[in-house]
């Protein structure tokens, strides 16, 4: 396993690491010192799981495994506090450990996780975001730092690969993430016109009929998307 230690407190990592790195099947360790970190760190590493602490400074424990890109490392929630229990499980833990634990109470957590990835199961998705309560911003981890995107300055997003490049009038971020994972989180502000892109329904200003029943969506930027026969109709549904 590969595994993410994310607490604030360098005394609770250090703890932390001594620990799994006595116990077998680890077949890496790494740090973040909060959740901004964890997110940057998470392309390059691609842990198998996370030993998550819950409150931290900026990004709390909760938000950062309901900004996980899909599919999502599994997530052990170490803390000191057990109100946050309930809302760690409905966010899919496989774990919770209450802070001071032993080596018994580790190695059961480890053999959660060892089973779980034995089935070869994906970490369960995160339950979407109703429009109550839906993403104002994203974090998008680049190079310099992690970038603070508002998602009203999204005007589409296209599929690439394993990411999404997120079109604006300032570039065009990736984030690793699918599509759909994506748009559960943004709500009803934005629309699926093709398998690979969905545009900000408040931007569209034209509708261009093409061949087959395709049609081209012109953004109020000028940006002309791809709608395809099959989203077209849903798309003027919600225009």
């Amino acid at each position: 396993m590969r595994l993410l230690i994310v607490d604030d407190e360098q005394p609770a990592r250090e703890r932390l690491r001594r620990m799994l790195s006595q116990e077998p099947g680890i077949g890496a360790i790494d740090e973040a010192a909060d959740g901004i970190e964890a997110l940057e760190r998470l392309p390059a590493f691609r842990p198998d799981a996370l030993f998550l602490d819950v409150q931290m400074p900026e990004l709390s424990g909760l938000e950062l495994a309901a900004s996980l890109p899909q599919p999502a490392p599994l997530v052990v929630f170490v803390t000191a506090f057990d109100a946050y229990a309930i809302k760690a499980f409905d966010s899919n833990a496989i774990d919770y450990l209450l802070k001071p634990f032993d080596a018994a109470r580790l190695q059961r957590a480890l053999q959660r996780l060892r089973d779980r990835l034995r089935m070869g199961a994906p970490a369960p998705a995160l339950p979407a975001l109703g429009a109550s309560n839906q993403l104002d911003k994203l974090l998008v981890p680049e190079r310099s730092g992690t970038r603070v995107l508002p998602v009203v300055e999204i005007e589409w997003i296209e599929t690439a690969d394993n990411y999404v490049v997120l079109h604006t009038s300032k570039g065009q971020p990736l984030l690793r993430q699918t599509l759909a994972h994506l748009l559960g989180q943004l709500g009803e502000r934005f629309v699926r016109c093709h398998r690979r892109a969905a545009v900000q329904l408040a931007l569209i200003e034209r509708v261009v009929p093409l061949d087959k029943g395709d049609c081209e969506l012109v953004l109020r930027g000028g940006a002309r998307v791809p709608c395809s026969r099959q989203f077209r109709a849903s798309v003027l549904e919600r225009l």
